[in-house]
């Protein structure tokens, strides 16, 4: 089976702004990325999306383009909750919170949002309801964190070397299980 793995475009925010489950728009123009991202897509996939605006308008923009029967969004494929850290400089944020998250990103729970073996189980709960019995091409749009979590689910790369998964905006990673 192909997946195709698709991190959504660039966003409003601007550089060094921790914006993880927080609802952002895209940055415009992203028309012609869009086309891009759609040319390297097959037909009659089926389609995923985190129900984040910043996925759900590309998963819209493909499902006009390449006419699969519908898009189905997923809780379970939001980025990581990053609690009180959500639309904070990275910069701002506490040196006591900060540290031993940065030190641990694994299992270190951000206060009041996840840690990324919270994120990792979520996704592989999904990838378990949702794609392991599917035999026909998948596309999941969704965000930077959820696909170094697949990555790491399909290749068992541990979680601490996840960002080792270089994952730019717009870019889409095909892989075949």
């Amino acid at each position: 089976m192909e997946i195709y793995l698709i991190r959504h475009t660039e966003t409003t925010c601007e550089k060094g702004i921790c914006y993880g489950q927080t609802d952002v728009d895209l940055a415009i123009p992203f028309e012609e990325i869009f086309k891009d991202i759609v040319s390297q897509l097959p037909h009659g996939a089926l389609l995923f999306s985190s129900p984040l605006k910043r996925c759900t308008i590309l998963a819209e923009y493909i499902q006009n383009t390449i006419k699969p029967v519908s898009f189905i969004t997923d809780d379970r494929l939001m980025e990581m909750n990053f609690g009180n850290w959500e639309l904070k400089n990275w910069d701002t944020i506490p040196a006591e919170e900060l540290n031993p998250w940065m030190e641990d990103f694994v299992t270190t729970q951000v206060p009041n949002g996840e840690s990324f073996t919270a994120l990792h189980e979520r996704v592989g709960t999904f990838l378990q309801d949702s794609v392991s019995n599917q035999t026909g091409p998948v596309v999941i749009v969704s965000h930077a964190g959820v696909i170094r979590s697949i990555l790491c689910h399909q290749s068992g790369l541990p979680l601490k070397d996840a960002f080792t998964n270089k994952v730019a905006f717009g870019q889409v990673i095909k892989i075949v299980i």
